[in-house]
């Protein structure tokens, strides 16, 4: 553990380390604020560096080896409707709880004044992440093309940015392109690996990657419908 600790704080302290520094050096060159702003970012990056320090740790010492004994297991249960439902899951679950999406739909909240609540828009961003996981799943097992499912999932992307109205549209984009984070992403992947481990002569590169890219591409076609419909 203390291995794996110094390991993660190496890794936090390279992520954090240059927006630290670009904002230490903006401070004393250019934007001068007070004193107390000032330390109030300081403690507020020492918060963030321990806070991703013990998610990355945590992520690494259970979730990543949890997450590919469930693949396996449910690989191994050969019950397509349970992998599905179980996909679903956790791609709803995680997203519903990644710092991005909270951040974001917080933000649209205030922007709107309140028209668009943050509970809400969580709950349809991690609806659509569990449902084309689920569906990223699929293809997992059955090995049809990616090729193919990408053009028709970015085919019905672009049709319904020209249907939704014009509001919507930046909100769905950018919906997409926080729900696969530094949660999302690690349980996906990992129970991605254990399911293609179990499955004979499939390849792991090929089947387990490709997810997360198919997951972002769920909350922007939710958004975009549910715009479409409700205009």
């Amino acid at each position: 553990m203390i291995t794996l600790l110094k390991l993660k704080l190496s890794e936090t302290l390279r992520a954090v380390g240059p927006l630290i520094l670009v904002v230490c050096l903006l401070q004393f060159t250019v934007v001068g604020a007070s004193t107390a702003t000032f330390l109030q970012f300081a403690l507020g990056a020492v918060l963030v560096t321990l806070g991703l320090l013990l998610l990355l740790t945590g992520i690494d010492y259970g979730i990543l080896p949890m997450g590919r004994f469930i693949g396996g297991k449910l690989a191994e249960s050969r019950s397509l409707v349970w992998l599905l439902i179980v996909a679903f899951a956790l791609g709803f679950a995680t997203t519903a709880a990644e710092p991005d999406v909270l951040v974001l739909a917080g933000q649209v909240e205030e922007a709107s004044q309140g028209a668009l609540p943050s509970g809400p828009l969580v709950y349809v961003i991690s609806a659509g992440v569990g449902l084309f996981v689920a569906i990223g799943f699929l293809r997992v097992v059955l090995g049809f093309s990616m090729e193919w499912k990408l053009t028709a999932m970015y085919g019905v992307m672009i049709v319904l940015t020209f249907l939704a109205p014009a509001s919507v549209a930046p909100l769905a984009y950018d919906a997409g392109s926080v729900t696969t984070g530094a949660l999302t992403g690690p349980v996906v992947l990992a129970v991605a690996l254990g399911v293609s481990s179990v499955i004979a002569g499939r390849s792991a590169v090929n089947d387990a990657f490709g997810l997360l890219g198919v997951a972002s591409i769920g909350p922007i076609i939710v958004i975009l419908l549910i715009g479409w419909l409700t205009q």
